[in-house]
């Protein structure tokens, strides 16, 4: 790491419905391996969206990088690509494991990528873990804080639910 260089804090959302024990684990551990100490929100486990498939798990990750944007999507998607993800022309298909970039410090723009991903305030597995870990933090654009919008939404509309999951930086 580049004593002196700017560290940017980030979240990281993390799903995978296809043996996802084990891809959510090696996701954090490489993750881990990239970027360093991570925060976990606890893993929810919910009903896939758009299609039909196995229930999904979900968390939340936050850490700091010195990387640029850019540089931590290529990581996320190799770590993806080392799990086996195949990108199918279906946005809403089963996968092994999904890392998406949903902040970047207070970064808002739209090419070449959504900053902070819209997800964030229409899916309840993604706010709820990021109320969770970051109660205080407010969202770039709305400027309300994931608690509040948490609070505020509509938990009708997508069922999830806390699972026993363990994962640890040193269990090796």
């Amino acid at each position: 790491m580049n004593e002196g260089a700017q560290q940017h804090h980030i979240f990281i959302s993390v799903g995978s419905n296809i043996n996802r024990e084990q891809h959510i684990t090696s996701g954090l551990d490489a993750m881990h391996a990239a970027f360093g100490e991570l925060t976990l929100s606890s893993v929810y486990e919910s009903k896939s969206v758009g299609f039909d498939g196995n229930n999904f798990y979900n968390l939340v990750v936050q850490t700091t990088t010195t990387l640029s944007i850019a540089d931590v999507v290529d990581v996320l998607k190799q770590i993806e690509a080392k799990n086996l993800r195949t990108r199918e022309s279906k946005k809403f298909a089963p996968r092994t494991l999904d890392l998406d970039l949903l902040t970047y410090d207070d970064v808002i723009m739209q090419q070449p990528m959504e900053l902070p991903r819209g997800e964030i305030l229409y899916n309840a597995f993604v706010l709820q873990p990021l109320a969770e870990i970051a109660p205080d933090v407010d969202h770039p654009l709305v400027k309300k804080s994931y608690l509040a919008l948490w609070q505020q939404y509509d938990k009708s509309q997508q069922q999830l639910w806390p699972i026993e999951f363990t994962w640890s930086a040193n269990r090796r």
